[in-house]
């Protein structure tokens, strides 16, 4: 939770850094499995795994393309 909170401080100066811009918008991290899923405790070593979801700018769309 703290390495969430930390993020998600950071993601919102992001935020207001890019406010005017036509770039995607950060949107506030989401922690992705649970304990045994989303932490992995190898020695010393810890994973964390957060999603950052992203919503378009303003007058713009997200749009899937099949193919490539």
């Amino acid at each position: 939770t703290v390495v969430e909170k930390l993020v998600n401080d950071l993601l919102g100066v992001c935020q207001i850094l890019s406010a005017d811009d036509f770039m995607p918008q950060l949107q506030p991290a989401v922690g992705v499995g649970g304990f045994l899923g989303g932490w992995n405790a190898c020695g010393e070593d810890l994973v964390c795994r957060l999603l950052v979801p992203l919503k378009p700018p303003p007058g713009h769309s997200f749009h899937l393309e099949l193919g490539t």
